[in-house]
């Protein structure tokens, strides 16, 4: 594989189905599926540019756990200049070439998806194959196809039961060479620097190097997933004279646990994270699933989740939750807090100029009873009116000895009702304790209206859990 970068710092190199594609000149903010479609692989399509439909999905190969993965992303997400040094597939590889015929074969998730009618008007049917595809290819895969690796792909016109046929028909990956690809290591990624004349991008190896370059250049912008980021440059015309990408940072990208907490990069991948955190507690396979959509997750940061500071993020009230805190870096040295005290104001945080977010770590013992809830239009992938993290310990007597309340989009940061923590604490769990919290909660949240909710309908809901908790413990208990 070509150089990730060379000499010019306009000129730069990914490999593309195979084959190495150089780039000169582009737009620092250009998109992948922007550049992908202008070079004529057109199977990517524009249908959102938010990552909410996935009519852009191309595959990516990864490291996973020491072996080699594809990865299916939104091309709309990535700028350009994050494709340097990466190895990417699209849809108009995967057929195999008949010269003779003049005409491909085609690869046997497209003759699935062909056989029982999964495609109509076409449009969406590349972004299914893709992610089909990294599915078909998963390592460890022993049976069908997992249907949900389809999520945030959105199909309008051929409805989803023929092309859940097709994921269920499918049986093992042959030996061809979409599997001996994976046979063989990751490309890694290389410091790397592009600039378009305008605007500069990025790649330092290191956090020392970061932090340097944001002492440097103080206006600098952090970029990680770009699932967020993208959306701002997309759909709102921002622009950054200066993105710096924290992809490459192996401080960011640990992973340690103890016996008395679980450390977690801020720079790792929210599937990434599922596949580390084996022994995470239920709350956490619940709160992953409703995590926007496969797509997303496997390039959104749960650092970037946090560091937006947006009030109905749902990393945060899972990790408050928890009890988890925050490490920060900065030219000063590092200092540790709560999460509770990370988020000051809408879209604020405690991080200073020049500091960065390194990583979360989760003390140990995890609650006894803990549930997560996301109040949504839709129940995947979609945008929380409200989310919720109810967690509690019990002793011997049924009493109350530990309460945590945490929630997302009833107020301009996501927050702890310690107020309703407290209330109940030493009371037997019961109706009367559920009344007192959800008293407690009405005092404690300031909700607003928007079009996803009105401020009364989210007092509603923010009460409503705690009832639809203590219903759950229950049955679990009988």
């Amino acid at each position: 594989m070509g150089p990730a970068s060379s000499p010019s710092p306009s000129v730069f190199s990914f490999k593309l189905n195979g084959k190495t594609v150089w780039v000169q000149g582009a737009a620092t903010h250009r998109t992948l599926l922007d550049h992908l479609r202008e070079l004529g692989f057109t199977g990517a399509k524009e249908g959102c540019a938010e990552g909410e439909c996935g009519a852009c999905t191309v595959a990516l190969v990864k490291e996973n756990s020491g072996g080699t993965e594809y990865r299916a992303v939104n091309s709309c997400l990535m700028l350009l200049p994050m494709a340097a040094g990466q190895e990417i597939y699209t849809v108009e590889s995967l057929a195999e070439p008949r010269p003779l015929a003049g005409e491909g074969e085609l690869h046997p998730v497209q003759q699935a998806i062909a056989e029982r009618g999964g495609s109509q008007c076409g449009y969406c049917t590349p972004g299914f194959v893709m992610s089909l595809f990294a599915e078909y290819y998963r390592p460890g895969r022993r049976q069908h196809c997992d249907t949900t690796a389809l999520g945030g792909n959105l199909c309008r016109c051929t409805g989803y039961r023929p092309i859940r046929d097709a994921a269920l028909a499918l049986g093992p990956a042959p030996a061809d060479r979409f599997s001996r690809r994976l046979a063989e290591p990751a490309p890694a990624l290389n410091e790397f620097a592009y600039s378009d004349g305008k605007a500069c991008f990025s790649r330092p190896l290191s956090l020392a190097a970061c932090l340097d370059t944001l002492h440097q250049e103080p206006n600098s912008r952090w970029i990680a997933g770009g699932t967020d980021l993208a959306v701002d440059l997309n759909l709102r015309g921002s622009t950054f004279a200066r993105l710096v990408s924290l992809e490459g940072v192996p401080e960011l990208r640990r992973w340690i646990e103890t016996s008395d907490y679980v450390e977690i990069g801020a720079g790792l991948t929210l599937n990434e994270i599922g596949a580390l955190w084996r022994n995470a507690p239920a709350a956490f396979r619940e709160w992953l699933t409703l995590f926007a959509s496969p797509l997303v997750r496997n390039r959104a940061t749960l650092g970037g989740n946090l560091a937006t500071a947006s009030p109905i993020g749902d990393a945060a009230p899972l990790l408050l939750a928890l009890d988890a805190e925050v490490r920060l870096a900065g030219a000063d040295g590092e200092r540790t807090i709560p999460l509770e005290r990370f988020f000051i104001g809408y879209r604020k945080t405690v991080l200073a100029p020049g500091e960065i977010l390194v990583s979360i770590r989760v003390p140990k013992p995890w609650p006894e009873l803990m549930r997560f809830y996301k109040v949504s239009k839709r129940k995947l992938d979609d945008i929380s009116t409200v989310a919720a993290c109810l967690a509690l310990n019990l002793n011997r007597a049924g009493r109350v000895s530990m309460a945590r309340f945490a929630y997302g989009g009833v107020a301009e940061i996501p927050l702890r009702a310690y107020e309703a923590e407290q209330v109940i604490k030493g009371m037997p769990w019961s109706p009367g304790a559920v009344a007192r919290a959800q008293e407690a909660v009405t005092a404690r949240v300031r909700p607003i209206s928007d079009h996803r909710g009105s401020a009364g309908y989210r007092l509603a809901m923010a009460k409503s859990l705690i009832e639809k908790f203590a219903f759950e413990i229950r049955e679990q208990a009988a």
